[in-house]
């Protein structure tokens, strides 16, 4: 009776078992399904985000091409704009020029006309003193003109030498002792226009 009852619940804990089994393998599955899914949904994020961010990208790269066709257009125009700015400056430079040279022609035709008098009435042998007033009087209308066209003397006589204003044409010894380094004498005057040394003094230097 008891190997009856022995061979009973041996079966029923084989059954017993197996459902226990079949419930694991059950819940394997499933948990194995689960994964799977997790894992095919975690992939599909991914790939929505990698699209996400390469049309981002592709906005951005549309932007920065839009960008710099805009930078390059600018730059052509102002290129040309500026390439006409120097074309017209550089003409209005040259017309500038002539039409200053012609000022200071006009201004110096009248002195001219003066000195041609001066010298006819040398020629017809008249008042010395007249003659000699008149030339005076010309050679004051012609530094009055200079003047008004921003040429004016170099001071020399008596300044210490300097090689930015004077050319030493000799040195001879100083009549005293206060003049020794500077200009004893002027041979020919030098002048400015405006603050720039157009022609250096040449003089004689006391050493």
């Amino acid at each position: 009776m008891k190997k009856k009852e022995n061979k009973v619940n041996t079966k029923d804990n084989q059954e017993k078992t197996a459902d226990f089994n079949a419930e694991n393998q059950n819940i394997k599955t499933e948990a194995e399904n689960a994964a799977d899914t997790l894992e095919d949904n975690s992939v599909h994020e991914e790939v929505l985000l990698i699209a996400d961010e390469t049309a981002l990208l592709e906005g951005k790269i549309a932007e920065l091409q839009s960008g710099l066709k805009e930078m390059t257009d600018k730059y052509l125009r102002l290129s040309a704009e500026f390439d006409n700015y120097r074309k017209r400056t550089l003409r209005e430079r040259m017309e500038l020029t002539k039409t200053a040279a012609e000022s200071v022609l006009q201004g110096i035709l009248p002195v001219v006309d003066d000195f041609e008098r001066a010298m006819q009435s040398i020629e017809q042998g008249l008042d010395f003193e007249a003659t000699k007033e008149g030339i005076l009087l010309i050679y004051n209308k012609f530094n009055e003109f200079s003047k008004q066209n921003g040429i004016t003397e170099i001071d020399a006589e008596g300044q210490v030498f300097d090689t930015d204003l004077h050319e030493a044409l000799t040195k001879i010894p100083a009549p005293s002792e206060e003049m020794k380094g500077k200009i004893v004498h002027v041979i020919q005057k030098g002048y400015y226009l405006n603050e720039k040394v157009i022609r250096f003094a040449k003089v004689v230097v006391g050493e």
